[in-house]
């Protein structure tokens, strides 16, 4: 039987899309994926580096946020960048799915962390976003685009669009 070849990330179900029997796919860093994973490499190499990012986007995917937004939010988002050419390379933002932050009363949100070790904003660093369920496409490429050009987001987005944060020295 022939197997077919397939990017693990090419599809909007990534993340409910595991590899079937017979099927031969790809991993964003090249491996091929172990059947009933969606990435997990087959030859697992311990020291092989991670894939940069300079952008981490920290999603709240649980019970009361994922159920606002009523879409596979990080898999739009995912796509989104791969449009934008922003999931590999130099300014590549990865976007995780999270458990509950406890900031329900603003669902639903999305922690913004800058790579600071690399090349990443510092002040685009432990920003909060909230109600990100109600950002239009537009929205995202805009926030996207700003830090993919190490603009910073408190700078550039309207104050309504962050959780007000109470910081202790």
């Amino acid at each position: 039987m022939a197997s077919k070849l397939t990017n693990s990330h090419s599809s909007s179900q990534y993340g409910a899309n595991p590899v079937k029997k017979d099927e031969i796919r790809l991993n964003e860093m090249g491996s091929e994926v172990v059947e009933g994973y969606t990435c997990k490499p087959k030859d697992y190499d311990p020291e092989r580096a991670i894939m940069h990012y300079k952008t981490l986007l920290l999603l709240c995917d649980d019970e009361r946020c994922g159920k606002a937004g009523k879409t596979d939010m990080a898999s739009e988002l995912r796509e989104i960048l791969k449009e934008m050419g922003l999931n590999k390379g130099e300014n590549r933002i990865k976007v995780s799915r999270t458990g509950c932050y406890g900031t329900c009363r603003f669902r639903q949100v999305c922690q913004v962390t800058g790579n600071t070790q690399a090349n990443g904003n510092t002040k685009n660093n432990a920003l909060w976003l909230k109600n990100t369920h109600l950002f239009k496409e537009e929205k995202w490429r805009e926030i996207f685009k700003l830090l993919s050009e190490d603009k910073t987001l408190r700078e550039e987005l309207d104050k309504e669009a962050f959780i007000p944060m109470k910081v202790y020295y």
